[in-house]
């Protein structure tokens, strides 16, 4: 069996143990597909390339990791999304994760603060032909307002609360996912659901952990941190 086709069965595996916290005992075949299509090892670092294909995370550098593969492709299945949606993804990092929105819907938007990552994302998916994917290097938990409202927001960071921003920017019948919780302590991945007046509802899937959402400069005086630390 191939690292990848090895990839595919541990996410089956995972999800039919877990599937009574995600209430699903599969993923989508449309999901699945696009796990498959995206090469894993092109957004790893070239260090970590022997494990790319290993159902867990890996560093990719400056602080940060691109997620376990199961989590990509669970909270892209989460969104219940089809090739006409357009998505906000907060949180670029390697950019796997835009590449498998990407292969599921029409139009991705990316934001990533730390702008060395959100370079070597944007070279990553314009040298694989990504053509549906548009990068930006800025705060994300204000998120990207031109191109919304969004059928779906994902946050690949954990924060204490919503970002409300995030919120507003979330069509009426969309959905989000992104993981809540303290740095480095217990965190929940969790599903909000925005309905048609408007009104939002959300709740916990599993227990996640995720590195933390990073601010800019700005919201020092707010948050009382800077892009070096996070809430």
């Amino acid at each position: 069996m191939s690292d990848q086709l090895q990839m595919i069965s541990d996410i089956e595996r995972e999800v039919a143990y877990t599937r009574h916290m995600i209430g699903r005992s599969a993923l989508s075949e449309t999901v699945m597909n696009a796990i498959r299509l995206v090469p894993r090892e092109a957004f790893v670092p070239e260090a970590e390339r022997r494990f790319a294909y290993h159902n867990g995370p890996l560093p990719i550098g400056c602080g940060q990791t691109i997620s376990q593969p199961y989590i990509v492709a669970l909270m892209t299945d989460l969104l219940e999304v089809d090739g006409d949606a357009v998505v906000l993804e907060v949180g670029t990092g390697s950019g796997y994760q835009a590449a498998v929105l990407s292969r599921v819907v029409k139009e991705v938007y990316t934001l990533e603060i730390i702008e060395t990552l959100a370079e070597r994302a944007a070279e990553t998916l314009d040298g694989l032909g990504y053509d549906n994917i548009t990068c930006r290097c800025v705060d994300g938990y204000n998120g990207w307002p031109e191109h919304a409202p969004y059928d779906a927001i994902m946050v690949t960071a954990a924060a204490v609360e919503i970002p409300p921003p995030l919120i507003e920017q979330l069509r009426p019948g969309g959905r989000l996912v992104m993981p809540l919780g303290r740095p480095y302590d217990y965190q929940n991945l969790v599903l909000v659901e925005k309905n048609p007046s408007g009104g939002v509802s959300q709740r916990v899937i599993l227990g996640v952990a995720f590195v933390p959402l990073t601010r800019s400069d700005a919201q020092r005086g707010i948050y009382g941190v800077d892009r070096s630390e996070s809430i």
